[in-house]
């Protein structure tokens, strides 16, 4: 088996999403403060993380645009880990990726990976524009084909040109995960890999950091 690994990098300054804040990362409690505390010579390190839920590669649940949706907490293990993925190589089908992407594709009970490239532009300029989504009928497709959970390597899985967030709104209102920022997506086969992205259980919190990655073989 080998394990390949989906996810970006989170580092301390670091931006996911231009207008929100970076991540802070700091000690609360510092290796040569705890010595005083424990015997043997022993210390620790404890850091204080300050980071909005949008950071790095991370999982949308329904509750991030629900008020009365499935919040962390309440997604089942099912939606989210051992799931067949199904790559969809949309690399060329310019930056609208519409439904004739996933033609022909068995997505039903899947985690459907949307790969377009775009990762290699992560923490530049260019990430943030003009970048690869679906199109709100290749969501409604997705989620009338029976779609787990959906994956995207790009800036946003909606077109953030304007200000509607159909995708969004259609996979997240039939309670289908969302899985932005990944990255790496080109180690993996069409069909045969094994998906997981697993956030924390956190209760009214709709969107949080994952370690992404798949089994293959």
């Amino acid at each position: 088996m080998r394990f390949i690994d989906l996810s970006h990098r989170i580092e301390a300054g670091m931006v996911t999403y231009k207008g929100l804040p970076a991540p802070v990362v700091c000690d609360f409690l510092s290796r040569e403060a705890s010595r005083g505390l424990y015997d043997g010579g022993a210390e620790f390190a404890i850091q204080r993380i300050e980071m909005v839920g949008n950071t790095g590669t991370y999982l949308d649940s329904p509750f991030h645009r629900y008020p009365h949706g499935t919040d962390l907490a309440g997604l089942e293990l099912t939606q989210l880990a051992h799931l067949d993925a199904v790559v969809v190589n949309a690399g060329e089908a310019g930056i609208a990726v519409d439904v004739d992407a996933f033609e022909g594709v068995d997505v039903a009970g899947c985690a459907v990976l949307v790969r377009t490239g775009w990762d290699r532009h992560w923490r530049t300029d260019a990430y943030f524009e003009n970048h690869p989504f679906l199109t709100e009928a290749a969501a409604v497709h997705l989620a009338k084909a029976g779609a787990a959970l959906v994956g995207i390597d790009s800036h946003n899985i909606d077109d953030t040109r304007g200000k509607a967030r159909p995708v969004h709104t259609v996979l997240l209102g039939h309670n289908i995960p969302i899985c932005e920022h990944m990255t790496g997506l080109e180690q993996l086969p069409a069909t045969g890999a094994r998906f997981y992205a697993v956030p924390p259980k956190m209760v009214a919190v709709g969107t949080f950091p994952v370690r992404a990655f798949a089994i293959v073989g």
